[in-house]
């Protein structure tokens, strides 16, 4: 696959799976898009969520990439995570998945994903579930959009032969909305969220994972 490079903001537009509905201010991806893209590297509140872990406090962004599809067993549609980041540490390459959010909620949980589920999305849930370490039958009332945005950094990492992951929240909310989805989440995998914190999940398949939950500049919510 052949990338073109992005030269503003607006330039996030285009590979919105619906552009018409989700680039509007208010939204986290608009907000997403203006965040890193005015950076130039990390915006502020992910350098620091960074320099909280003693492990990954000398990253260096390589390569930032929004809308990354990354596919997945049991059906067609892949994950598509707002944003992608392949970042090295010292000798170590370290991939990201990020996830925006202002007042949207992570999306179905896992029962109400997999109401009359298919053989793909059985097939699909338990790759997950066995890629994040989480023990089958996996707890119905967590978010979908979680497993497989942290599975999502695993895969890439795999392909990349980085030897970290991490799943981050970028989160844009004035009332940090969905923090306790989240730290549920966070719970399963044995770890206790704090946001502004990198919190260090274990050694998964050769990959050490991470998870963390970073505060931007809160948005205007009114057209949500």
């Amino acid at each position: 696959m052949i990338y073109a490079p992005i030269e503003k903001s607006e330039d996030w537009r285009r590979f919105l799976a619906d552009p018409d509905k989700q680039w509007r201010e208010g939204y986290s991806a608009h907000a997403l898009a203006h965040s890193w893209q005015d950076a130039a590297g990390f915006p502020r509140e992910i350098k620091l969520l960074f320099e909280s872990s003693s492990e990954l406090h000398k990253i260096e962004p390589l390569l930032v990439l929004p809308e990354h599809k990354v596919s997945l067993p049991g059906g067609s549609r892949p994950s598509q995570n707002d944003v992608w980041v392949l970042a090295k540490v010292e000798q170590e390459l370290v991939s990201i998945t990020i996830e925006g959010k202002v007042a949207e909620t992570f999306g179905p949980t896992v029962s109400e994903w997999s109401t009359a589920a298919s053989l793909g999305k059985t097939e699909r849930l338990a790759y997950l579930c066995k890629k994040i370490g989480l023990s089958e039958p996996c707890p119905g009332d967590v978010r979908y959009q979680l497993l497989h945005r942290t599975a999502s950094a695993l895969i890439e990492a795999e392909r990349f032969l980085a030897a970290n992951a991490v799943m981050l929240i970028h989160s844009f909310g004035t009332t940090q909305e969905g923090f306790a989805d989240y730290r549920y989440f966070a719970k399963l995998l044995g770890v206790n969220a704090e946001p502004g914190k990198l919190s260090y999940v274990g050694h998964l398949n050769g990959i050490q994972l991470y998870i963390g939950w970073a505060s931007g500049d809160p948005v205007a919510k009114s057209v949500l």
